[in-house]
């Protein structure tokens, strides 16, 4: 092989509806390593593209939500095989964006391949944990479902550029919504080669979308916007956290406020279900059982 050779540069697009669009606006900033060395340009969202991410989210959403909690599984589980097939590239990635060496790179891309796997495996049973018949007096059934609570905004964690990236969009999806998710501002291109995964899987388009930039000015159109119904604030500094609560009051959107073990950093714990039931609405039906005669209920 010739030593002239030049390098192929990937090009990095937004990951919207199921396509790869630059930015409406044209604009690209750049990407740097750790120590300041250029890894890509990469687009520059606007409000427009953030408002296009909302629409295809909307869009995708009934088809997503009226899947059987089966069915998403077996969808998030395909993504989870093809991660590992791409395990190389995210490693590479990781390492560059996080400063990592490339063993402790392999091990967040590792972690974040089970998360995957493991929410995958929720999508079927958090009905059973959350949900159930409800004793009440009278010859009624009472039974609670959960119910995704519908267009999710996620700002993906600043720090942990793929496993804090997973760790908060696949359980919102693993729960029946569709999400629009702001990419870590400094280390976006973990979360833009998760979309090239996204595409080429079983998961319609508009389920994820996913835009890099600004992390504050794609925020502020959609926690005022009045199509998204949830806002995970998990990538906000306590300032701009603030500003997006007050936003998000307009329409009542349901908002997660970053934890604790959050701002630390530490995505490897134990990730627990309480990711998976913030965005979920509980839906409670009564229904009449049938006459009670003296020897009780009809049924």
């Amino acid at each position: 092989m010739s030593d002239n050779r030049l390098s192929v540069f990937k090009t990095y697009k937004l990951y919207v509806g199921g396509k790869f669009p630059r930015s409406e606006s044209g604009r690209v900033y750049e990407v740097t390593d750790s120590k300041g060395k250029w890894l890509a340009n990469a687009p520059q969202s606007s409000r427009k593209d953030a408002r296009d991410a909302v629409t295809a989210a909307r869009k995708a959403f009934g088809g997503w939500s009226g899947a059987t909690a089966y069915n998403r599984g077996q969808i998030l589980y395909r993504i989870a095989e093809m991660l590992e097939g791409r395990r190389e590239q995210f490693v590479r990635e990781v390492a560059e964006a996080e400063g990592l060496s490339k063993s402790k790179a392999a091990a967040a891309v590792d972690a974040a391949v089970d998360r995957w796997v493991w929410y995958a495996g929720w999508t079927d049973k958090i009905a059973q944990v959350v949900g159930g018949a409800n004793p009440v007096a009278g010859p009624f059934f009472n039974l609670s479902t959960p119910e995704p609570t519908g267009v999710v905004t996620v700002l993906a964690p600043q720090e942990s550029s793929f496993l804090g990236l997973v760790s908060v969009v696949a359980p919102v999806i693993a729960a029946g919504n569709t999400v629009v998710v702001v990419a870590s501002a400094d280390s976006p291109l973990p979360a833009l080669s998760l979309g090239e995964v996204l595409a080429t899987s079983d998961l319609p388009g508009g389920v994820v979308n996913i835009l890099s930039g600004k992390t504050a000015e794609i925020a502020a159109p959609l926690a005022a916007h009045q199509d998204v119904n949830g806002i995970d604030l998990t990538g906000a500094d306590a300032e701009l956290a603030k500003e997006l609560q007050i936003a998000a009051a307009d329409n009542l959107k349901r908002v997660s406020r970053p934890q604790a073990v959050d701002g630390e950093g530490d995505w490897t714990a134990d990730p627990g279900t309480h990711r998976l039931t913030a965005f979920l609405e509980t839906k409670t039906v009564w229904h009449p059982t049938g006459a009670l005669g003296a020897s009780g209920s009809s049924y």
